[in-house]
């Protein structure tokens, strides 16, 4: 589920950039887009059965506005759009060099739509054929990438703090955060199914498929880096499919990049179906059926068509803004109820926490739009790791620990001799 055929194209991009900091670099994508994934289904898990169980350990109003953020994203503006868009790029342009976006769009989402409508077991049947398919033939080309890379990776092009900073911050547009705190509902349905009902059962098994999941996704991630790090590119503007493109034809020739862009092209396609299904089914029951699902899924479809036309890399420079601002708060709530779940209960210092995330998420946001001033910006640089994007960190946990001290001075004082009259 969190091997998204538009992820492919990050990785190597990011490699192109970092030189010969490829293995910080992985550990630092890995973060973002391996790790934390895995203990959001773990911090829902915890929680009860699916995301609405997780916010209402905050706040009743939490799920709602939250979720919807992350399905929005998720959906019609980021990954539903990007998915046509890859198509094109990857699947589409590479055989037939003179053709539109507009078209592959219509197409692409026409066929979305029409699946969504009225969803097949034909679309879980082609699934379920074509990841392991893809995943075969991106093994054989990580695999000979190693073997026999291209060439060496450049030296000196960052430095190790600044190849950190690329590996997390790309990380936030796998949107595999996001994703898992709502697939978690699904995964936690499948194991209640194979009769593991209790929380420690639930976490025993989602523990031990996440691990081996993390083990085959860091390969994946972590094999693209380094063939980015070492495709002898030396045009950092070139665009991601591109790149993609020409790590392939390298490694595998033409055959090999036809099966990758056909492996893609359909990956990406019952992707999109499950989004949208999944975008139509959430806000429908959202709004107790005042928006149809019909007009849900169709209005996703129209929106992510248009902005699909705009190419991937523009995608990914749209969604940075807002992924910027929304990830730190999942990744505090996230990262608070798994370490702090079981020994916490009360809701006031995750709230605090939250609270502070939010806002030094917003100050980030108000700076790399730049409508601050660049003086007042400068200041910001005082919080710790904010020159690196983390400055949610540190506030975020002082808070919390301030919220818990509050609520443990109020329950001596409601436990006192004085307090009981």
């Amino acid at each position: 589920m969190f091997f998204g055929a538009g992820n492919l194209l990050l990785p190597p991009f990011i490699g192109l950039q970092i030189g010969d900091h490829v293995w910080i670099t992985i550990l630092a994508f890995g973060l973002t887009g391996i790790l934390l994934p895995f203990l959001g289904i773990l911090s829902v898990a915890d929680s009860g059965d699916d995301f609405n169980d997780l916010g209402h350990r905050i706040n009743k109003n939490l799920a709602a506005i939250l979720g919807s953020v992350i399905m929005i994203c998720i959906g019609p503006l980021i990954a539903l759009p990007r998915t046509a868009a890859t198509t094109f790029e990857v699947g589409v342009l590479p055989s037939f060099p003179n053709s539109h976006p507009v078209w592959t769009s219509i197409l692409f989402f026409s066929i979305t739509w029409l699946f969504s409508i009225a969803p097949s077991k034909v679309v879980d049947l082609v699934g379920n054929i074509l990841t392991p398919f893809l995943l075969v033939v991106l093994v054989i080309l990580i695999g000979m990438g190693i073997a026999n890379p291209i060439a060496k990776p450049q030296t000196d092009m960052l430095s190790l703090p600044e190849a950190f900073t690329i590996g997390f911050i790309e990380g936030y547009q796998t949107l595999d955060v996001l994703a898992s705190v709502i697939f978690a509902g699904i995964i936690i349905s499948a194991t209640k199914a194979k009769g593991y009902e209790s929380i420690t059962e639930k976490n025993k098994v989602v523990i031990a498929s996440g691990a081996l999941a993390t083990a085959c996704l860091f390969f994946i991630y972590g094999g693209l880096i380094y063939l980015g790090a070492t495709s002898d590119v030396e045009n950092t503007d070139i665009s991601r499919s591109a790149l993609l493109l020409h790590i392939s034809t390298s490694i595998l020739g033409q055959y090999g990049t036809l099966a990758i862009a056909i492996g893609i092209a359909l990956a990406c396609l019952t992707t999109a179906i499950a989004l949208t299904t999944a975008v139509g089914t959430f806000f429908c029951k959202l709004t107790n059926g005042k928006l149809g699902y019909k007009f849900l899924v169709t209005a996703s479809c129209l929106v992510a068509g248009v902005l699909s036309v705009t190419g991937v890399d523009n995608i990914i420079q749209f969604a940075y803004p807002p992924l910027a601002f929304v990830y730190p708060i999942v990744i505090t709530l996230v990262l608070y109820i798994v370490i702090f779940g079981r020994f916490v209960k009360t809701k006031l210092p995750y709230v605090l926490a939250l609270i502070a995330s939010t806002v030094i998420a917003a100050l980030n946001v108000m700076k790399i739009l730049g409508i601050l001033h660049i003086d007042i910006s400068a200041w910001f640089n005082y919080i710790p790791f904010f020159a690196y994007e983390l400055g949610w960190v540190v506030p975020s946990f002082v808070f919390f620990v301030v919220g818990f001290a509050i609520d443990r001075s109020g329950n001596r004082k409601a436990t006192s001799p004085n307090s009981r009259g």
